[in-house]
């Protein structure tokens, strides 16, 4: 990739505090007299904002900057970066003094487009280079520009050798069915459309809401709704958002050649977000922001980039700008409450998971969020309750329902509830035969207990398989071999997870109860000791100090690990 980064967007390093490329005063001063105040006083400011991922200051401060030395290049593409990171206006001044930086060519022919100046919008696409991912992007971007201008022939011309590539027939055809559609060409918007519906999105949320925007508008509402709900039963998230949809299903979802545009960019993001490319793909955001600031599927994307960077606050200013008449409001006020989360405002978290619960009855999906969150605060019985309540609205269980019964029934087994415990993992397991995370646990559970040890012995292999590098099954496994007296395996197996999870205090503690019962009773003390230094549960605290005075008495009985 590095290719496109070169060729498409030369500032993405420094989009992001932490991928950015510090400069050094020499770098950014070349003068002999430079000292640490004036103009360099505001770009250090600047600096230390983007670090502590303070998009605002860091344009204001970059800006300054630039406005005392303009002579000075990496002072300008600082302030110009800085500006699309805080969605300022400043950006499009900037782009104007970067001839070479395809971000600002981007930025200018997006202001072009905007204000129907369609033969520069064009030129300037056109002028983009023809690799890496500009050669993808670019034709879109010229064929609305020639739609905008009335050219509507030229515009589909321009899109047809790449309709005809198996490889890329999908965001072309769609675009030029909507290009086809905005130009009052029924017939051949229906010929590309259906193509897409022969076709069918694969969790596509975005593709299903154009497509059946297109069938409600065409008198066809049963293939509309089935597009949206075959979307939502792929995706629980989707689906709590189905009911939003559907009412706003008649609405046209992209009525000008700028709101295509910022489209064209918004796929792009996604496709770059899943080769981990995160910076390039809150560039494409910015420019689609630009061009459609209410772009909720993008502003969805840009929260869950930040938030993943643990850039909560900017993650939480993401959702929060989505309106509230959103078809996928829903989904953002999940959003919100997760990031709620992470930043430690558990309460408020809870409390907005129980009001989107109340709102939205027909989904199961707020409760397993909930559920989530109170098992993690230990709030068993709480967690307990919410689980049930999202199972009761499950009519048929299918595979994709097991991970509902195992987080329930991990919450009955913490709550000492073995008998409800053990039929909602059997459940789960009965849902989706050889899930490792459920055989790793119920097969745990029964070894813990001194029960139906072959056959938990079996589950754990198994599990182990798909989980070869997993501590959590290797310390299982040696576990249940340690249970049932085969200690030279145990040892062999339990050093192993603790090579895999070193700072695990629970598996560091099996590892010196076997090595205890294997007569290695000095290294048995050494991993006590350390099991103390690596946070224990408060109840493994005494269990581990009596160890060490005391060794074992018998067989010992285990710990729970952390599902």
């Amino acid at each position: 990739m590095v290719h496109v980064r070169r060729a498409l967007f030369l500032a993405l390093s420094l989009l992001s505090a932490c991928a950015a490329t510090e400069a050094s005063p020499d770098q950014a001063f070349r003068r002999a007299d430079d000292t640490p105040t004036g103009a360099f006083g505001h770009f250090l400011a600047g600096r230390f904002a983007l670090t502590e991922t303070d998009p605002e200051i860091a344009a204001k401060e970059l800006l300054r900057a630039y406005a005392m030395a303009p002579e000075e290049p990496e002072l300008l593409q600082q302030a110009f970066i800085a500006s699309i990171a805080a969605e300022r206006p400043e950006a499009l001044v900037l782009a104007r003094a970067m001839p070479d930086n395809m971000a600002a060519q981007l930025l200018l022919a997006g202001d072009a487009l905007q204000a129907g100046r369609w033969a520069e919008a064009e030129r300037r696409f056109h002028a983009l280079p023809r690799e890496g991912l500009s050669q993808l992007l670019q034709p879109l971007l010229v064929a609305w520009a020639q739609q905008g201008a009335g050219h509507i022939d030229a515009a589909l011309q321009t899109l047809r050798p790449f309709i005809d590539n198996p490889r890329l027939r999908g965001i072309y055809t769609l675009h030029a069915g909507l290009i086809a559609e905005a130009s009052n060409r029924p017939v051949e918007a229906a010929r590309h459309f259906q193509g897409l519906i022969q076709d069918p999105p694969d969790g596509d949320l975005r593709l299903a809401q154009i497509l059946a925007s297109w069938h409600e508008r065409n008198n066809r509402p049963a293939e509309a709704r089935r597009l949206l709900a075959g979307v939502a039963d792929r995706s629980p998230e989707a689906g709590i958002a189905l009911r939003d949809l559907l009412a706003a299903v008649g609405a046209r979802p992209v009525n000008t050649p700028a709101e295509a545009v910022a489209e064209a960019y918004v796929a792009l993001a996604l496709a770059l977000r899943a080769q981990d490319q995160n910076d390039a793909a809150l560039l494409m955001l910015r420019m689609a922001f630009r061009m459609r600031p209410d772009f909720a599927l993008g502003r969805i994307m840009e929260a869950d980039i930040q938030s993943a960077r643990k850039h909560y606050d900017l993650a939480l200013k993401a959702v929060d700008s989505i309106g509230p008449a959103d078809p996928l409001i829903a989904m953002a006020r999940l959003r919100r409450a997760a990031i709620l989360d992470r930043m430690d405002r558990r309460d408020d978290a809870i409390e907005a998971l129980r009001q989107i619960a109340a709102d939205h009855p027909e989904s199961r999906l707020p409760d397993l969020q909930l559920g989530d969150l109170l098992r993690f605060q230990k709030r068993y019985p709480e967690a307990i309750a919410a689980y049930s309540r999202a199972i009761a609205r499950i009519d048929t269980p299918v595979r994709s329902d097991w991970l509902a019964f195992y987080q329930r029934g991990v919450a009955y087994e913490r709550s000492n509830r073995w008998a409800l415990a053990e039929a909602d993992l059997k459940m789960a397991l009965e849902l989706a035969p050889g899930q490792p995370f459920v055989l790793n646990y119920l097969g745990y559970s029964w070894a813990d207990m001194g029960r139906n040890l072959d056959q938990a012995r079996a589950m754990i292999q198994q599990a182990a398989v798909d989980r070869k590098d997993d501590g959590a099954v290797a310390d299982s496994l040696g576990w249940v071999m340690f249970r049932q007296g085969d200690v030279a395996n145990a040892v062999r197996t339990l050093e192993r997870a603790v090579e895999l999870e070193p700072q695990d205090a629970t598996i560091t503690e099996h590892l010196g109860d076997a090595y205890f019962v294997a007569g290695r009773k000095i290294e048995a003390r050494y991993q006590w000791k350390r099991a103390l230094t690596l946070s224990p549960a408060i109840e493994d605290v005494a269990k581990l100090e009596d160890k060490l005075k005391n060794g074992l008495a018998g067989v010992a009985a285990g710990n729970r690990q952390t599902p």
